[in-house]
């Protein structure tokens, strides 16, 4: 699965692509070491990535990776939930859509797969976060408090995928 956008002033040619193999962890990891609070060891990334390669996505632009996504779906209580676990862009790529054009790639999956909702876990001081999870229809679940290493509170934001009845 490759779809190719080119951010509107055209100097970009991001290509957006399923995790494909064992290969890209070591980028994977760095792109995501220089963006998250949270350390994470390498066997935490192949939790997600071995159990859920589908629900992995990386946007290169040229032969550089500058985004990345992680996420799983399985049950949780009585309901399918999906869950984005890391989501990460470059510095020198932000406001160029590749995190909001990632976030969608997997919900569009996780929906496919017919999930019930789609969560997950944001510094509550993480504005940019924030904004974009709210511009994709998530909504502010509950405030986890200490809930980061750093001792910073969370945001759980919630999409629900299918109508309540």
């Amino acid at each position: 699965m490759s779809t190719i956008l080119e951010n509107n002033n055209n100097k970009h040619k991001i290509v957006y692509n399923q995790y494909e193999s064992e290969l890209q962890l070591p980028r994977i990891m760095q792109l995501i070491e220089n963006d998250l609070s949270e350390p994470y060891s390498v066997y935490t990334y192949r939790y997600f990535i071995h159990n859920w390669p589908n629900l992995c996505f990386l946007a290169k632009d040229g032969d550089k990776y500058v985004g990345v996504i992680i996420c799983k779906l399985d049950r949780h209580k009585d309901r399918l939930r999906g869950y984005i676990a890391m989501l990460a862009v470059a510095n020198t790529h932000r406001k160029m859509s590749i995190g909001s054009n990632l976030v969608k790639m997997a919900i569009k999956v996780m929906k496919e797969m017919n999930a019930d909702e789609v969560v997950l876990e944001t510094e509550y001081t993480n504005l940019g976060a924030l904004g974009l999870y709210q511009r994709l229809g998530f909504i502010k679940d509950k405030r986890l408090h200490r809930y980061y290493l750093n001792g910073v509170d969370a945001f759980r934001l919630k999409l629900f995928c299918k109508t309540m009845v």
